[in-house]
């Protein structure tokens, strides 16, 4: 068994290179096209764990997660195109908004009405989940890390987050063909398309980046610098039991940080590969999470996926109701809902295949809900532990 501090992160970033190196492979590429790297970062290092080729119980595993995770979220939402998502139609942003609404409305109520077969401690896990819905994978570690959630807790919802958003995206696909039954039957103003057209049509989905060594030298020091601000600053403000730690505030405090530098000259640091530097370090915080989760811990995992396509449905049902109300297009119910469920890899594949040359606006939508998501979450945890 790998005991030692220093030997046991080596092993961390060896499984995290591994499966970043051969999911980026072009052989091997579509083998993680239903079961992802980010699963694989999480699920490699909880075997390794639970089957003793690493110690589970290492503080260094703590340590990790405490003083990275605000890293790693500063330089991601320092990506963050606040004034290209202004540009975006009222009408797109208000159904991105009921689509997290959507989530934070069926997060408690479906949590509450299993409860009684999965435990009330997996309030947490719940709301941990719903910041992956509003948001991202980086929304989801923040808000478990926020919220303070258990590994045996965290580690079933991981396999939900993997399973129900792929499933879903594939309905969201296959339903492309009714497209235009919907948008008759709703009378949808389609005018919207165009006018979306015009206003996203500076925006790039794939941005040149340029690798120098004084620049990523600035970015780490920038991340840490800020990291070790945000945790300083937490320290100082008041924490209330069982809602808001001194953590949840330094995770409040940095990705505040990060939509502020984005409205600066710091921006420009994403051409030079903060933002992959970003998930780099956010992975490295899931590979210890992992390490420190159990394989036993995964055990009303069948329920909480039910639960998980409850929670889709529901958010479906607000977002078709929105749509009605504004005669928004099918197209931006589906893209809205993918820049929830999904996030930014997924969110503009849908909306290209629902309209061809539109897939900026499901990257734009999907930043936003990485902007928002990981507050959202924190809000929908504590509304799933008043259920409990």
């Amino acid at each position: 068994m790998i005991t030692n501090s220093f030997a046991i992160i080596v092993f961390l970033l060896a499984i995290e290179t591994l499966v970043l190196s051969v999911s980026s492979h072009p052989k091997f590429k579509k083998y993680f096209k239903f079961i992802p790297a980010v699963f694989w970062i999480y699920f490699l290092p909880m075997l390794s764990s639970s089957f003793g080729l690493i110690d589970s119980k290492s503080p260094i595993f703590q340590t990790i997660s405490f003083y990275l995770l605000p890293s790693a979220l500063v330089l991601l939402l320092l990506s963050s195109d606040i004034r290209a998502i202004l540009k975006l139609e009222k009408q797109a942003l208000i159904m991105m908004l009921a689509g997290s609404l959507g989530i934070m409305i069926a997060t408690p109520f479906v949590f509450y009405l299993v409860k009684q077969w999965v435990g009330v401690q997996m309030w947490s896990g719940f709301g941990a989940l719903s910041a992956s819905w509003t948001g991202g994978s980086s929304n989801m570690i923040a808000a478990k890390e926020a919220l303070g959630t258990p590994d045996a807790v965290f580690t079933p919802m991981v396999i939900v987050d993997t399973i129900v958003p792929y499933a879903w995206m594939g309905i969201l696909v296959a339903a492309v063909t009714l497209q235009p039954i919907y948008d008759k039957w709703n009378r949808s103003n389609r005018e919207i398309i165009n006018t979306l057209s015009c206003h996203v049509s500076g925006v790039n989905c794939s941005k040149e980046k340029h690798f120098s060594l004084q620049k990523i030298c600035l970015i780490f020091i920038i991340a840490v610098v800020a990291g070790i601000v945000s945790i300083y600053i937490a320290n100082k403000l008041p924490a209330i039991k069982n809602v808001i730690s001194n953590y949840t505030w330094a995770i409040i405090i940095i990705s505040l940080l990060g939509i502020s530098f984005s409205l600066t000259p710091l921006k420009k640091l994403e051409n030079f590969g903060s933002e992959k530097i970003g998930y780099f370090i956010l992975y490295f915080v899931l590979t210890s999470i992992g390490a420190r989760s159990n394989i036993s811990h995964i055990n009303a995992t069948l329920i909480l996926i039910a639960a998980g396509f409850l929670i889709v449905i529901l958010h479906a049902i607000v977002l078709l109701f929105a749509s009605r109300l504004m005669k928004a297009p099918m197209f931006l119910v589906a893209v809205a809902s993918q820049a929830n469920i999904g996030g930014v890899a997924s969110a503009p594949i849908v909306a290209a295949i629902y309209e061809p040359g539109l897939a900026s606006v499901g990257l734009l939508l999907a930043i936003l809900g990485n902007i928002v998501g990981t507050y959202l979450g924190i809000i929908t945890g504590q509304l799933c532990r008043l259920f409990a």
